[in-house]
């Protein structure tokens, strides 16, 4: 097991730990799938909404806080059953706009994973503003049910009332649904390639700044984010965030970065490169590698 879980684990049930310690082995980087979700239910004999809101310790657990020390753990439950762990994560000493909020982190883990629709949100402190918009970006935003300790479980419309979202911009394809633009570069370097994958992925319908990055650890291991753009604008989450919030999650190091890859459109209102490299020099002495290429 991680030493990061040690403390959390010690302060759960004794059923739910027995059956949980063998899943938080090196690897475990906060995703649960369907069927071991319904083996903890069995094996700690909580009911589903008590469960998860137990494992709220271990998702505060993955948190990478040095400017608050202020631990929030968030649980993204999927329309496929699985549920997908976060967690904030700020930068020392930088501007507080780079730091990662836990429901985004979670949904951003969702995403990423493939995930098509959240049905639900579990965090250990009642979303702020900024979370609260950021979630009204999802697919069927409004009905995402948000179950917090010791409350009624309420659907984002009862936080979020009288809400601005993609409908209101005439945007029919939200946050999580399939997106695939067209972008092309002849590389054979896989880190470029998987970066121009990712990019192709992204969700920016207000700029079309179409946008990925990946980092590569010392060992090798990559890890990727892609643009994730709001109707409000300002809770869109940047790419460089995201990979970094999922180092974060794997547990790794920001020195361990050894390459950075930022891949954007140039057929977008916007270049996300300045906050890019703001970010990474934040973190690691790594040059960024920006590549623009236009949409096909």
């Amino acid at each position: 097991m991680q030493d990061r879980f040690i403390k959390c684990i010690s302060e759960l049930p004794k059923p739910l730990s027995d059956a949980l310690v063998p899943m938080l082995n090196a690897e475990f980087a906060g995703h649960i799938d369907a069927q071991q979700l319904s083996t903890l239910i069995t094996k700690s004999g909580l009911e589903e909404s008590e469960l998860l809101l137990a494992l709220l310790p271990v998702a505060a657990a993955l948190a990478k806080p040095p400017i608050s020390e202020f631990y929030v753990g968030a649980i993204a439950k999927g329309k496929s059953g699985d549920i997908y762990m976060g967690a904030n994560m700020e930068l020392s000493g930088e501007a507080l706009f780079h730091s990662v909020h836990a429901e985004q982190s979670a949904i951003s883990h969702a995403w990423l994973s493939g995930e098509r629709q959240i049905e639900d949100v579990i965090v250990n402190f009642s979303p702020c503003g900024h979370c609260r918009q950021f979630m009204n970006e999802l697919v069927e935003g409004q009905k995402v049910k948000i179950h917090l300790p010791e409350q009624q479980t309420q659907p984002l419309s009862h936080y979020l009332p009288y809400a601005f979202g993609p409908g209101d911009l005439n945007i029919t394809e939200p946050l999580l649904s399939k997106q695939q633009h067209e972008l092309t570069l002849d590389s054979s370097d896989p880190m470029i390639i998987e970066a121009l994958d990712h990019a192709s992925l992204s969700y920016a319908p207000y700029t079309n700044s179409y946008a990925a990055v990946v980092l590569e650890t010392q060992d090798g291991a990559t890890y990727c984010g892609r643009y994730a753009e709001n109707a409000a604008f300002n809770p869109s989450m940047l790419p460089m965030q995201m990979a970094l919030s999922t180092m974060a999650r794997h547990n790794r190091e920001f020195s361990e970065i050894t390459r950075a890859v930022l891949i954007e459109s140039a057929g977008g209102k916007i270049s996300l490169v300045g906050a890019t490299m703001d970010a990474l020099h934040a973190v690691a002495a790594v040059e960024l590698e920006h590549i623009v290429l236009d949409p096909e």
